[in-house]
């Protein structure tokens, strides 16, 4: 009787189930992109919400941000403006990175190191009877090893902070990672981000920072480049080239 088990076989048996479970992978991605796509939204509305010190637990992430209304920002002239795909559809990320969209940045304005910035930028609002109390700000910079993503948030006056935190970078757990802890975290809320004079003072310093500062944030420990990194950003973002125009407008009603 002649062997079943030949080479063609086997070969022939080895596709099939590699083809079934192609089939079987791509299928899974396909139906699971909706529910992963959602989650990435609902995380970074969390986000939002966390900077803002008004995230709650146990309560739908969705109800607590229709609070929090969705604004775009031309950087250049700090005034509200629209985009044609309409500020839901508008992805701040891709557009910082085409050349219509962006300008690039040169080597002395690049303290934060993202090349380019975008001209247009999303800010969320929570406004109240007598006008914004909130205001959360987008950043990005790199650190030692990644690109660090969050939000910055500040108070009615636009210079008191509420809070600031990263959703997305790909720091060393433990040292550059701990931009993600509470507690140093927690050191940011009632800082001012603006001086007397009105230049950008809130800065992460390198080991303690002085008590008395209005300004200063305990540095990481560990994490040189990593806070280096999350001050550079935060200068950059503050400054002309950032929001600086916007808040202004804004203080003044003009935004």
């Amino acid at each position: 009787m002649a062997s079943n088990d030949t080479v063609g076989k086997t070969i022939g048996v080895a596709l099939a189930l590699c083809i079934v479970c192609s089939v079987v992978v791509s299928t899974a991605a396909v139906m699971l992109k909706p529910a992963q796509i959602a989650n990435k939204s609902l995380d970074f509305k969390r986000n939002i919400l966390a900077a803002a010190g008004l995230l709650k637990e146990g309560v739908s992430v969705e109800e607590q941000f229709k609070q929090i209304s969705t604004k775009l920002v031309d950087l250049e002239t700090g005034q509200y403006t629209e985009v044609a795909e309409g500020v839901e559809k508008y992805d701040q990320r891709k557009m910082s990175k085409a050349p219509g969209r962006s300008i690039e940045l040169t080597g002395a304005e690049d303290v934060a190191k993202i090349s380019r910035r975008v001209n247009v930028a999303k800010v969320y609002l929570v406004e109240g009877e007598n006008g914004v109390e909130t205001v959360i700000l987008p950043i990005k910079g790199y650190g030692l090893w990644s690109t660090l993503y969050g939000f910055l948030a500040l108070g009615s006056d636009l210079n008191t902070v509420v809070g600031l935190g990263f959703y997305e970078h790909a720091e060393t757990p433990g040292l550059g990672g701990e931009v993600d802890n509470p507690k140093w975290k927690g050191l940011f809320p009632g800082k001012k981000a603006y001086d007397a004079e009105g230049n950008v003072g809130l800065t992460v310093v390198k080991g303690r920072a002085n008590p008395d500062s209005d300004h200063e944030i305990d540095g990481l420990s560990g994490a040189t480049l990593t806070g280096r990194g999350v001050d550079n950003l935060i200068k950059f973002w503050l400054g002309d080239k950032g929001y600086a125009g916007f808040l202004n407008n804004l203080k003044n009603g003009e935004a």
